[in-house]
């Protein structure tokens, strides 16, 4: 499995020790390997046109007009971003017959405007209404570990973050509503990062939830995620700078986060706050009752219920048979809520937002487990009671930030011998650069002690 970063293969494009063509060859004999996944992973592979955008990126930089230093690392891109002159089928048959796209999203044009090579559309949970990323129609993306055993590589973005850990792409470009990108990040032994929403133009994408959707990312490392934000964002790429691990202030909430954890997970994530409070990092852990509101406030179906019954409703009426079941009865929850309901949810949230910045304004991030639960066998999911219980365990953690309207990052807790399992750091709006310094020295502290 390749482990290169993004910086690492940046340098070897400018020393010349590679190509974009090596490279974009290489991601595409991966995903053609009969012995991989790369079928299921991928729903439309550009070959022809990577190995074309290869080509020019080469030429560019050899002409020293290369657009950015990670002009041709070859990307993956969720399927239910817009590119021009493809369909956008969000994972799902109902769109399959759609015509192509008249316009390519925001966030893929600003990737490709740095030059990064897109080598094709990866697989996801239908319309990204899951956190566990099954598929029925175009199969299941696993995570690499102990394959024999098919564990599932979590939701929605699956096909994305399996496209990086198994070596197809370098980094994926996806969404999370509710963990989207952190929970396949967790469950693939990556790093996925969920900026604040408003920091990245969600236009192009199919959306599943218009007040919680984002525009996230998956890599192998804080830094690549911190590089691919700042693209997205529109902004200068940042520095991360060096943390002074004993002036981080952290708060590890007690309420809801640390419930029913599985016993490997809860060993892993002591064993992490072990570790870092020996660095000096100073945590507290305390019960944080404003998140008790959040299963009360969603007890409707919140808002991706509403907001994807609102897009959706036309559609099921004439194609709701095509559906994933398990997709459909969720989207159709949403015609349980009225105008009052939803208003409600609104004001909810909002005081819900404000308690929580003024909880946090002692503390740097919010720590917790970024799933509660290892990445499950796709064997075990076969019974609808049972995938609903994995299902909102999945998302519990992860959604809370985006009910604060809040940014935050997975990044892996495991060891070699254990599953995949993530730790999420996380903090309130707009606080974007200190939740990525944060977990870059995290990221530091945490390798050095293994």
């Amino acid at each position: 499995m390749d482990t290169a970063t993004l910086e690492t293969i940046a340098d070897q494009l400018a020393s010349g020790r590679t190509t974009t063509r090596a490279l974009v060859e290489q991601c595409l004999a991966r995903i053609g390997d009969s012995k991989g996944q790369g079928a299921t992973v991928f729903l439309q592979v550009d070959g022809t046109s990577a190995l074309a955008a290869a080509d020019a990126m080469d030429a560019l930089r050899s002409a020293g007009a290369a657009p950015s230093r990670y002009a041709g690392i070859p990307i993956s891109v969720k399927d239910l971003f817009d590119i021009e002159g493809q369909i956008t089928r969000a994972g799902s048959r109902v769109l399959a017959d759609s015509p192509p796209a008249h316009s390519t999203a925001t966030a893929v044009a600003r990737l490709r405007a740095a030059g990064f090579v897109i080598i094709g559309r990866t697989n996801m949970t239908e319309f990204a209404f899951s956190g566990l990323g099954l598929n029925p129609h175009y199969g299941t993306p696993l995570s690499p570990w102990r394959t024999h055993e098919r564990h599932i590589a979590g939701g929605s973005t699956s096909g994305g973050a399996a496209s990086v850990a198994d070596g197809m792409a370098y980094a994926t470009l996806g969404t999370d509503t509710g963990g989207s990108c952190r929970i396949p990040a967790a469950f693939t032994g990556l790093v996925g990062f969920k900026p604040t929403a408003s920091r990245v133009p969600k236009d192009g994408a199919v959306p599943l939830s218009r007040t919680l959707d984002c525009v996230g990312t998956m890599a192998r490392s804080v830094t690549c995620c911190a590089i691919l934000d700042g693209i997205l964002a529109n902004e200068t790429i940042p520095s991360l700078e060096a943390r002074d691990l004993n002036r981080i202030r952290v708060l590890v909430p007690k309420t809801i986060a640390l419930d029913n954890l599985d016993p490997v997970v809860a060993s892993a994530f002591e064993r992490t706050l072990r570790m870092l409070s020996e660095r000096r990092i100073h945590i507290t852990t305390a019960d944080v009752p404003e998140f008790s509101r959040i299963p009360v406030m969603n007890g409707k179906g919140g808002f991706a219920a509403a907001e994807s019954y609102a897009w959706h409703a036309d559609l099921l009426s004439r194609d709701g048979d095509r559906y994933d079941p398990r997709v459909s009865v969720r989207i159709r929850r949403g015609a349980e809520q009225s105008a009052a309901d939803f208003i409600s949810l609104m004001d909810a949230r909002a005081e819900l937002i404000e308690a929580i910045t003024a909880r946090m304004k002692d503390f740097d991030v919010l720590v917790l487990p970024t799933v509660p639960i290892a990445p499950p066998r796709l064997g075990e999911l076969e019974d609808d009671a049972e995938y609903s219980r994995v299902n909102l365990l999945a998302l519990r953690n992860p959604s809370i930030i985006n009910m604060i309207d809040g940014c935050a990052i997975s990044i892996p807790m495991h060891r070699a011998d254990e599953p995949p399992m993530g730790l999420m750091i996380a903090a309130c709006s707009h606080r974007d650069r200190t939740v990525l310094e944060v977990a870059r020295a995290f990221e530091v502290a945490l390798a050095a002690a293994d």
